[in-house]
């Protein structure tokens, strides 16, 4: 699913010549500094904030910087201690999609291009939320897509097919997640009843005083995913409040997980543009912000910045005067590796060279996961 969908201009000048497929981006000129956030001093983690920039390869991040403050700035994930590289085929084959890429994540086990949560078998896989909830956790989910497109439906759908999409929105209703908010209104078929989730439809419902009073709520804040045309919110917003309910939640409770995915970065990168993905990676970049914000003040949150795949296989030429040439190659994933960011308690355990399913283990590994108490989590 691909949308060509704007949130801001750029400063992007098109220039594609007979098949070369090129786009010229102005050379940003951020003078503000950047300074690299210090090591953790609490070796456990209470919380888990892991952002997912679908499509987001180094080529994409290197442009994003480029474009935004010049070869001296700095993302703000770029500011994290520490930084990993990370593989990420599928059980089959060399190439994954995001439903294999992202089961990586919630369950630690590899499998086939357009399952959730289920190994190569059809297997049920148990998830990081539904494993969290039985040590007192709560858990949220973000994305400007569907939430129940393949990123965010694999921590909580359970499914062999990523486009069962009706089927996975009831398996969101039955889950273990207790805020989700994004897109795909047209695949719930929900009626008031009061022991199902709190629904919200629009953003003046997206208050966090209004929220804190409901046990599970289930937004949706477009038919699909989203158009920022139509003014939905935007992952930031969502990602705030999400944050500032799951605090609320957690209190009596052992912690929280939350992941939000700036989605439509993958989507630029299969229609090949770059003003389109630069405008994603401005509300991707200020959102991250937002959450280290957050663990600078709450020393025992984990946050992780990672990718699913690269998307469109972006290469950056030689500049041109004060203009990048960024060339796409492909208008499907491609095989680069990805990288991870990661700051605060743990974040050691994501330097180096790894595979995606790594990523699972050394989050609870952070969390000791073995070691914390079966508990019933009261909010």
């Amino acid at each position: 699913m691909k949308k060509s969908l704007l949130i801001v201009s750029t400063c992007v000048l098109f220039a594609c010549g007979s098949g070369e497929n090129i786009e010229l981006v102005d050379i940003g000129s951020d003078t503000k500094s950047s300074v690299t956030l210090e090591r953790a001093s609490k070796s456990k983690a209470k919380n888990v904030i892991l952002f997912i920039g679908d499509g987001m390869g180094p080529n994409q991040v290197t442009l994003a910087k480029f474009a935004t403050g010049g070869p001296d700035h700095r993302l703000s994930f770029e500011n994290f201690p520490i930084t990993g590289i990370v593989y990420n085929h599928s059980a089959e084959s060399l190439y994954t999609d995001s439903a294999a890429s992202a089961t990586t994540w919630a369950t630690g086990i590899k499998t086939i291009n357009g399952y959730l949560a289920v190994d190569a078998e059809k297997t049920f896989l148990p998830t990081i939320p539904e494993l969290l909830s039985t040590k007192g956790y709560k858990s949220g989910l973000v994305a400007t897509s569907s939430i129940t497109h393949a990123t965010p439906a694999a921590f909580y759908a359970h499914i062999d097919n990523r486009y069962k999409e009706k089927e996975i929105a009831k398996m969101l209703v039955d889950s273990d997640i207790d805020i989700a908010l994004g897109g795909g209104a047209e695949f719930f078929n929900l009626g008031k009843s009061e022991d199902g989730p709190y629904m919200i439809y629009d953003n003046e419902q997206l208050d966090s005083n209004l929220l804190s009073t409901k046990e599970q709520v289930i937004g949706l804040f477009a038919e699909d995913g989203f158009d920022r045309r139509l003014g939905p919110p935007t992952q930031l917003e969502m990602t705030q409040v999400a944050l500032s309910f799951l605090e609320e939640k957690s209190k009596n409770c052992t912690g929280f997980f939350l992941m939000s995915e700036g989605s439509q970065i993958d989507w630029a990168g299969h229609d090949n543009n770059v003003e389109y993905m630069l405008a994603e990676f401005t509300d991707f970049n200020a959102t991250v912000q937002a959450a280290t914000n957050f663990a600078i003040e709450n020393e025992d949150t984990l946050i992780l910045v990672t990718a699913d795949h690269a998307t469109g296989g972006l290469v950056l030429q030689r500049p041109k005067g004060s203009k990048i040439p960024a060339q796409w190659t492909t208008g499907s994933h491609d095989l680069s590796p990805i990288n991870i960011y990661a700051y605060g308690p743990g974040a050691e355990l994501f330097s180096g060279v790894m595979d995606n399913t790594e990523i699972f283990d050394r989050i609870l590994q952070a969390l000791d996961y073995k070691n914390l108490d079966s508990t019933n989590c009261s909010s």
